[in-house]
């Protein structure tokens, strides 16, 4: 089955479809930057990167005349908790539009749409209500709700909205949890214990991997990439060198303690745990529950990438703030991968 990818991102959705055995078609993603990584990770797809909103439906659909699924996350700051949540009043809100403009193109026989949870509680349902109507229109009936990462294996407290849709009748519902509990030590205690600092681009293993977790994040990779460590200021490590494992910033001293906001600040990952939320900036000690469980830093781009669910395979490119937007604002792609399954297990029926 061929996919095309909306609001594409580094191809967290695509990753997981990939898994499964789709082709990616194409895919849009409006930053040039990111879009130059996706099209290095998938060199087969055809990726467009441009505002969505110009490009031409009608030209695309004849370059690709099947495409049988539609997935795609339109930006959601506007849905946001740590956004101003205009709702109603932010456009923002209402780039699913465009998502509802290629399904209309295209007719896909599926369409998934992902977006943060609060998409389908914001301003009493609107905006869910908004798109089920939209798509129902086209024909579609849909499903929706709130995925947690972690029921698919993955070593992170995330959560997702995911709108599936299919054409004419719905057959398939959302995902059931696989049972499988994945710690962050089961994620990256097999990648090399690098110092603040430290790290290069290209680098060995000096491990072997020892969960089932690490094994399928390896796959058969022969070299390790991104795992570069932050070189973090004096006095950051001084504070990390005070914290011991499984511990935060409740041991540190009143006169050392930030102003920052976010919950988890000068926190320890647990390495029996999960990770919170990967953000953009998982390489600040003030920013979250970043810090590696012994290790006296934040985690390295190929550390959350593990974290995410991405495969060793899957090399991040560009500048290290673009890295970790890359990281830090993608499906996980086993998470994304529960939900071909089910339009496989569908199709083979």
């Amino acid at each position: 089955m061929i996919v095309g990818d909306l609001f594409a991102g580094v191809g967290g959705l695509s990753e997981g479809f990939r898994m499964d055995g789709f082709d990616i078609g194409f895919a849009i993603e409006f930053d040039k930057e990111i879009a130059e990584s996706y099209k290095l990770n998938h060199p087969t797809t055809d990726v467009i990167a441009d505002d969505i909103s110009k490009v031409d439906v009608e030209e695309l659909h004849k370059k690709h005349p099947n495409i049988d699924v539609i997935i795609g996350g339109p930006p959601c700051q506007g849905f946001s908790q740590k956004g101003k949540r205009l709702s109603l009043d932010d456009p923002r809100n209402f780039l699913f539009k465009q998502f509802v403009k290629f399904v209309a193109e295209f007719k896909p026989k599926y369409f998934v749409l992902e977006n943060v949870p609060n998409i389908i509680t914001t301003s009493n349902g609107y905006f869910k209500d908004e798109i089920i109507k939209s798509f129902g229109i086209l024909g579609y009936e849909v499903t929706c709700g709130v995925l947690y990462a972690r029921d698919f294996g993955v070593p992170q407290d995330r959560r997702r909205a995911v709108f599936i849709g299919q054409i004419n009748k719905l057959e398939i519902g959302l995902p059931e949890p696989l049972n499988i509990h994945t710690t962050v030590k089961d994620a990256i205690y097999d990648l090399p214990f690098i110092k603040s600092g430290e790290g290069i681009e290209v680098t060995e293993y000096d491990k072997t991997a020892d969960s089932d977790y690490q094994k399928l994040m390896r796959g058969s990779c022969k070299k390790l990439y991104n795992h570069v460590a932050t070189n973090h200021s004096k006095s950051a490590l001084e504070r990390l060198k005070m914290i011991p494992k499984g511990a935060g910033k409740e041991v540190l001293p009143k006169e050392l303690l930030t102003k920052s906001i976010y919950s988890g600040t000068w926190c320890r990952l647990l390495e029996d745990g999960i990770a919170p939320t990967i953000t953009t900036r998982f390489d600040t000690p003030s920013s979250g529950r970043f810090t590696h469980p012994i290790l006296d830093r934040c985690l390295t781009i190929r550390e959350a990438a593990r974290i995410q669910s991405f495969p060793d395979s899957f090399r991040f490119y560009g500048s290290r703030t673009c890295q970790m937007k890359q990281v830090g604002n993608a499906v996980p792609p086993l998470l994304a991968k529960a939900v071909a399954d089910m339009i496989i297990n569908n199709e083979n029926k």
